[in-house]
């Protein structure tokens, strides 16, 4: 009796793409013509991309503007680098080992290479490092407290602003009111919002607290931005460097008026700022003024088990 064993193998060449390597020259001058290209478009951007489209229109705008925006420029330069590597790398897999007209079979199916696995594992750890490093030294350089000549205590309420000023022993204050805009849609007068007054060249503290809820403090062109939580102090610590009109406004939805949680910044020199101080009023508008939850109309409510 004559037995007869089936197989399913084709016959003919079998595809492998462990034998194919194509025109490896060529798609490395592919790859670093994209980075080259690349290249040569960054040269040409505008004044804006080359900011990385960040709201400051000057660099040093404040004493940490420059290196905020150097960070934030470098990383999509970096990550856009690493990413046309990798698209260009995954295009040249595509045409190197795509399937021929004459090939039958499949290629191999299961297949490794150590080293090249170990590569791929270790490079976006190290990226993933390198960013964290040069993000941490960033941060301790901003966040690192600093003797201020000038210390402002910014207060935000439902809806507006309070700034309390010590300067070279006087305290001074401003209290903010609410800004209304216009129903009709139209942009209501800048001159009418609080207004918080720097002195351009000198050290500034900003103390950060809140009077109800949690607010959020935002200048867009000094790059910077930091909640203002009930019950916690935080703290900004900058120079402003150039002189001008900033806009500043409450970034944390803090209720139904929150769109009008506006400001001003004025950044001027210190004889303008002395002026400014001299026609505020006397002393500080502090915590006593802060909402307090268990007291309604001047009496204490006093809870009891259970509530």
């Amino acid at each position: 009796m004559k037995t007869t064993f089936c197989t399913n193998k084709e016959e003919g060449p079998s595809v492998s793409s462990q034998d194919r390597t194509g025109s490896r020259g060529s798609a490395k001058a592919k790859v670093l013509a994209l980075v080259g290209t690349g290249a040569l478009l960054l040269t040409g951007c505008s004044a804006e991309a080359k900011r990385g489209w960040l709201p400051n229109v000057e660099r040093d705008t404040t004493n940490h503007t420059g290196a905020i925006q150097d960070f934030w420029v470098n990383s999509w330069i970096a990550v856009i680098v690493i990413g046309v590597l990798t698209w260009g790398l995954m295009l040249w897999c595509v045409i190197a080992y795509r399937r021929r007209k004459n090939d039958t079979g499949y290629p191999r199916q299961l297949s490794y290479n150590m080293p090249l696995e170990i590569f791929y594992t270790a490079i976006p750890l190290v990226l993933v490092l390198v960013f964290f490093s040069f993000n941490n030294n960033l941060e301790k350089q901003i966040n690192t407290p600093v003797d201020s000549e000038v210390v402002v205590d910014v207060r935000a309420k439902q809806w507006s602003w309070d700034f309390n000023y010590s300067y070279q022993g006087t305290e001074k204050y401003y209290a903010g009111e609410q800004a209304h805009l216009n129903t009709d849609g139209s942009e209501g007068v800048r001159e009418e919002l609080p207004t918080l007054y720097l002195p351009a060249g000198k050290s500034v503290t900003l103390v950060l607290n809140s009077r109800d809820v949690i607010h959020s403090f935002w200048v867009p062109a000094f790059l910077q931005k930091l909640d203002m939580i009930p019950g916690k102090t935080n703290y900004i610590y900058l120079t402003p460097q150039v002189e001008g009109s900033y806009d500043g406004k409450c970034a944390e939805l803090c209720g139904e008026y929150h769109s009008e949680m506006l400001f001003n910044v004025e950044v001027v020199n210190e004889s303008e700022f002395k002026a400014q101080l001299a026609k505020m009023e006397d002393g500080h508008l502090g915590e006593e003024y802060d909402r307090q939850p268990d007291v309604v109309n001047g009496v204490v409510v006093e809870h009891g088990e259970g509530e």
